[in-house]
C-alpha cells in the first residue's frame, strides 16, 4: 500500500512550478511504455484495489486525498490495464472522487497541475454533460493561471476540446471499440483512420 505523498511524487515529482512538472513528467503522463505500464502495476495496484474496495474514505477528507484517489482510480488503471476492458473499469469511481474534489475549498487549495487531474474523468467519460463540464473548468483555468503558464494550460484545454468534439460527434469514443468489443460504425470506422482519432 502506498500513501497520499507517495502517489503524488510519483505523479507530480518534485518541481513547486507547474510548467516544469508539466515538461518533466510528460512521459510518464502521456507515453505508452509497457516497462512504466508494469512499474506502476506492481507498485500501486494494491492501492488501487483498496480505492475500490472503499478502504481509503478517510482520504477523502482531504484535497490532497481527493487527487489521489483520482489518480488511482482514473489514470493507474490506464497503465496497468491498457488495452483492455479493466482500464475502464473504475471510471465512474474516479468521476465520483472528481465531483468531491470540485467542491470550491478542496478546488481552489490545488495547484493548477493537480486540479488539470482532477478534471480527467470528465475528459475521459462517454457522456456529453461530463464532456462540456471538462471543457468549462479547463477554460476557466487558463484564465487563471499566470500569464508564463498559460500557453501550457491551453494545450491541455485543446487536448479536452478534442475529447468532446468526438463524444458529440459519436456518443463514444470509437477508439474504445475494440477493447469493449463493441461494433463500430461506417463512420467511426472512416474516422478511426485519421492521424489523432485515438488518444
Amino acid at each position: 500500500m502506498e500513501n497520499i505523498l507517495a502517489i503524488r511524487e510519483f505523479w507530480f515529482g518534485d518541481s513547486p512550478d507547474d510548467v516544469t512538472t508539466a515538461n518533466q513528467q510528460a512521459g510518464l503522463w502521456w507515453g505508452k511504455n509497457p516497462d512504466i505500464d508494469l512499474q506502476i502495476r506492481q507498485r500501486f495496484e494494491t492501492t488501487v484495489q483498496a480505492a475500490e474496495k472503499n478502504q481509503l474514505a478517510d482520504w477523502e477528507n482531504t484535497p490532497q486525498g481527493v487527487v489521489a484517489l483520482v489518480l488511482l482510480t482514473d489514470q493507474f488503471p490506464r497503465n496497468m490495464y491498457r488495452n483492455t476492458p479493466r482500464s475502464f473499469a473504475f471510471d465512474t469511481l474516479a468521476r465520483a472522487f472528481c465531483r468531491k474534489g470540485l467542491q470550491t475549498d478542496f478546488y481552489m487549495a490545488l495547484r493548477p497541475i493537480e486540479r488539470l487531474f482532477l478534471h480527467l474523468p470528465l475528459t475521459h467519460s462517454e457522456l456529453l454533460p461530463d464532456q462540456e463540464q471538462a471543457v468549462a473548468l479547463g477554460t476557466a483555468l487558463v484564465e487563471q493561471v499566470a500569464a508564463g503558464e498559460k500557453e501550457c494550460f491551453a494545450g491541455y484545454l485543446s487536448f479536452a476540446i478534442r475529447h468532446r468534439d468526438i463524444i458529440a460527434r459519436f456518443g463514444r469514443f470509437p477508439h474504445r471499440n475494440q477493447i469493449l468489443q463493441r461494433q463500430s460504425t461506417p463512420a467511426e470506422l472512416e474516422f478511426l483512420q485519421q492521424p489523432g482519432s485515438s488518444f
